[in-house]
């Protein structure tokens, strides 16, 4: 993995623009390592990974089982990469990582709610697409694609296999058309992304760790407005927009605000509260 150490808002434009047909990543802290949501929660509270893949196994079995009661369409829950990106969508821990073909929406979810130093990862999938591990040249994209039947159970539910699939459930969900989303699914959990990368001929190269200062939060969240990436467009539901408030409230509010009271001091009078 390639680490970038930027300074500023621009600066990380110009970078990603460069990477045409990449997939993005936003974290809000850079120290956090680049890893499931399953991978942290086991990692928590089931120290023995040898038993990583019965407990995965479980959660997916009940998942199944008790969704069906609040939904119409129970085909949802038959093709194993659908069912998982619905229980992502709805919280679930699984080993799905959300990635974004836009750099921009990426570095939202990195600024969003940031407090220190957060972190973009660009992953090179114009040169995955065709690369298999050095362990299993035969361990093509098409052979692992997780939409095929039964290629989940065979290949990522036994967790042996330290490899990477990316793209987008046959039928996505309106968040993750919003969001220009796409999934990366690691065939093993205890290794972060970077580490399954070295099993690819220059995998070293294929991931960039794109490292921005807090300081750089408010051009960033500004410029980001303006494109009119916010919660609002990103999650569109009424949970997004009320999730969008926050954006509101901190800056934009207080801009009107400002110009509120210049208005008022200009003409003398009271006016209309915006």
């Amino acid at each position: 993995m390639i680490e970038i150490r930027l300074t500023a808002w621009a600066e990380f434009v110009a970078q990603a623009e460069a990477l045409d047909g990449w997939a993005f990543r936003g974290q809000q802290r850079s120290a956090w390592p680049l890893e499931s949501s399953l991978t942290r929660w086991l990692s928590a509270f089931c120290p023995d990974t040898s038993l990583w893949p019965l407990r995965e196994e479980r959660a997916l079995r009940i998942f199944r089982r008790k969704a069906n009661i609040h939904l119409r369409e129970r085909g949802l829950l038959e093709d194993e990469l659908r069912c998982l990106a619905l229980m992502q969508h709805h919280g679930a821990p699984t080993r799905l990582l959300d990635f974004t073909k836009s750099p921009y929406v990426a570095a939202f979810f990195a600024f969003e709610r940031a407090t220190e130093e957060v972190a973009v990862y660009a992953l090179n999938t114009p040169a995955l697409w065709d690369a298999a591990p050095r362990f299993d040249a035969g361990l093509t994209r098409d052979v692992i694609d997780p939409r095929q039947p039964g290629v989940y159970q065979r290949l990522y539910a036994v967790n042996r296999h330290p490899m990477l699939w990316f793209g987008e459930p046959l039928e996505m969900d309106a968040r993750l058309v919003a969001q220009s989303g796409l999934f990366v699914i690691p065939g093993v959990l205890d290794l972060p992304l970077e580490a399954i990368l070295q099993q690819y001929p220059d995998g070293a190269h294929m991931l960039r760790k794109f490292v921005l200062p807090a300081s750089a939060r408010e051009e960033a969240m500004r410029a980001l407005y303006r494109m009119n990436v916010t919660s609002a467009t990103l999650f569109p539901d009424l949970d997004g927009l009320a999730r969008s408030m926050g954006y509101e409230l901190e800056v934009v509010w207080e801009r009107l605000v400002r110009d509120y009271r210049r208005r008022i001091d200009a003409e003398g009078g009271a006016m209309e509260k915006p």
